[in-house]
């Protein structure tokens, strides 16, 4: 008998809709969340209790300046973003209230007028280069508040190739943040 090597057929990658479809039916543990990055569904935790207050000093910061008719949370919602197969929940957001409208669990990240994530040890490489990429397609406004050093960076005016704007600040320094907000962000307290 002549040994010869025997391919093994490997089913295709999951689509984005099953992913997202996984995602839903997941009994993801209290403290975590679930996003679609780069085909897989990744679970990480929610940030850290030191996180709290700048993300609700920011978050009502944001409100205090969103376009008519949208909210700012911190609630756990994941946005899709079906043309690059992503699903992201972010630590804060400011969206169109008409978004929840409906059923289903999953937003559409079009209706998305700012994220803002808040970097840890284990996202940071996510946030700054993943999660800016999908965002700097589509999102008016993103924020990076980067807890490891002290600073917090704004990009705006999205296009095909990414955000084409980004003005970095330290903590405590005013950041401006674009239309449609029209204000500067008091980090002192970040």
């Amino acid at each position: 008998m002549i040994e010869r090597a025997t391919p093994i057929e490997q089913a295709a990658p999951p689509t984005f809709e099953t992913l997202l479809r996984t995602v839903e039916e997941m009994d993801t543990p209290d403290g975590f969340k679930a996003e679609v990055i780069r085909g897989k569904i990744i679970v990480s935790p929610w940030s850290r209790r030191r996180y709290y207050l700048p993300m609700r000093a920011l978050r009502e910061q944001l409100q205090a300046h969103a376009p008519e008719g949208h909210v700012a949370d911190m609630a756990p919602f994941l946005f899709q973003f079906p043309a690059a197969g992503r699903a992201y929940g972010p630590d804060l957001y400011v969206v169109d209230a008409s978004a929840f409208e409906g059923e289903g669990r999953h937003l559409d990240g079009a209706e998305l007028s700012l994220v803002a994530e808040f970097t840890s040890v284990s996202t940071k490489d996510v946030d700054w280069h993943e999660k800016l990429d999908v965002y700097g397609q589509l999102v008016p406004v993103h924020l990076v508040v980067d807890m490891q050093a002290s600073e917090i960076t704004c990009f705006s005016d999205p296009s095909p190739h990414g955000y084409q704007f980004r003005k970095t600040v330290p903590f405590g320094a005013p950041l401006p943040v674009p239309d449609p907000f029209g204000f500067d962000v008091d980090s002192s307290g970040f």
